[in-house]
Parts: structure tokens; C-alpha cells; sequence
């Protein structure tokens, strides 16, 4: 099977002014292989642009962008299979993230939690990759 990649619409409501970072970045939004949907790193971010400052504003955004993704696609976060979510501080922020997380997620994919020191953009406290599966 071939893989494809999964483009976010120009003008979409969650990903706004931000979908063209992919084009720019030169990566895809999630890319479609033997049955599953790879979805990039995605960051908390507004459709303006901004970036909340606190862990929680940024949890949701990054779990809303995955949420779009998935819809697009015609899946939703049931169809998760792996999460990895990167925490600046996570120490500090783990808290206000799993608050955030267990109101949108409910489901339980297998997840992983890993501390980084920093991501691409100071002031980025989380970033959140996945992959679902097709049925």
C-alpha cells in the first residue's frame, strides 16, 4: 500500500493561519500507510497564531489540532493507538496536562510521556504526536 500524505484545508477553523506551517516546514500534517495515520508532532496553538501560556491552554489546542486531524480524516481520538506527548517541565506542568487530558480523551491509548528539555520555539511547553488506526 502506498502512503499519502493528509493535508489540512487552507482557511480550516482549528489549524486557521497555522496550517501553512506544514508547506513552509516542508512535512505533512499525517501521512496515511498500511492502515494507519501517522500524525506529526502538533503544538498548542490558536488558529490566530498565539500560543497560551500556560500547560493547560496549550494541552488543549495540541489535543483540538490532533482532534481535526482525525476528523478529516473520518476517525476520531477512539481510533488512537499510540500517543508520545513531549513536556517542557514536566515536572512542573504534568498536572495541569493530565487535567486537560482526561476531560477530551477518554479513551486509552497506549501513551508516552517523555521530559524535554526544550522544543523548536522557546515558550512551547508541549507537543503532542500520534497514530490511529484505520478500521
Amino acid at each position: 500500500m502506498a502512503s499519502s500524505a493528509v493535508e489540512v484545508p487552507e482557511g480550516n477553523e482549528v489549524f486557521g493561519v497555522t496550517g501553512s506551517a506544514f508547506e513552509r516546514f516542508g512535512y505533512s500534517a499525517a501521512v496515511r500507510s498500511n492502515g494507519l495515520l501517522y500524525i506529526a508532532g502538533l503544538i498548542g496553538l490558536r488558529p490566530d497564531g498565539t500560543c497560551p501560556e500556560d500547560i493547560e491552554g496549550q494541552t488543549e489546542w495540541a489535543l483540538r489540532r490532533t482532534e481535526e486531524i482525525l476528523r478529516l480524516e473520518g476517525l476520531g481520538f477512539a481510533d488512537l493507538v499510540e500517543v508520545v506527548s513531549y513536556h517542557v517541565d514536566i515536572h512542573e506542568n504534568l498536572a495541569g496536562f493530565m487535567n486537560v487530558k482526561s476531560r477530551l480523551v477518554k479513551e486509552r491509548p497506549a501513551w508516552s510521556m517523555i521530559g524535554a528539555s526544550g522544543l523548536a520555539t522557546p515558550g512551547r511547553l508541549i507537543e503532542i504526536r500520534s497514530v490511529a488506526a484505520y478500521s
